[in-house]
């Protein structure tokens, strides 16, 4: 793969199907430098596929957090699962969005790092869509949202 973006792929068992086929786009995406899946994946024992949506939220979050990836594409049966688990990391702005709008302003008013979608309440050919839309969108820092952003990074400790 080229130089772009690296991006997590996980979710838990409610939305591995999606998961598994939205990797196959973004490995197929000339914006995406680097496609990491943490799982859960079909082949995995009981134990592992049956893990809870907080683990696959918290470390998608941790691992932006420490520089080894850029933003996350994370799926459970809602989507409000795993952005509550990833938010709960420090520097981390998650969003569950199931439309264009807000995945667009998720990135351009909010610089948020990780989308995450359910399953079980949006279509696969929209959440392919969005998911794609959402990897061209880029924060601009001089814009009138970084102030916004600014409050919360400061607020965490990370301004």
């Amino acid at each position: 793969m080229s130089a772009g973006l690296r991006v997590i792929v996980g979710s838990d068992e409610a939305g591995v199907d999606y998961k598994d086929r939205i990797m196959a786009d973004l490995q197929g995406d000339p914006r995406i430098g680097e496609v990491i899946d943490i799982g859960v994946n079909r082949g995995d024992d009981a134990e592992q596929f049956t893990r809870p949506y907080p683990y696959v939220g918290i470390a998608a979050g941790e691992m932006i957090r420490d520089g080894h990836a850029d933003r996350a594409i994370l799926f459970c049966g809602t989507g409000i699962g795993v952005a509550i688990a990833a938010n709960k990391v420090d520097g981390i702005r998650a969003t569950t969005a199931h439309d264009s709008f807000s995945v667009e302003r998720s990135v351009l008013s909010n610089d948020c790092q990780v989308l995450t979608m359910g399953q079980r309440v949006v279509g696969l050919e929209l959440a392919r869509r969005l998911a794609r839309d959402w990897i061209g969108y880029t924060f601009d820092p001089t814009s009138a949202s970084a102030d916004k952003v600014k409050v919360l990074t400061d607020f965490e400790g990370l301004g």
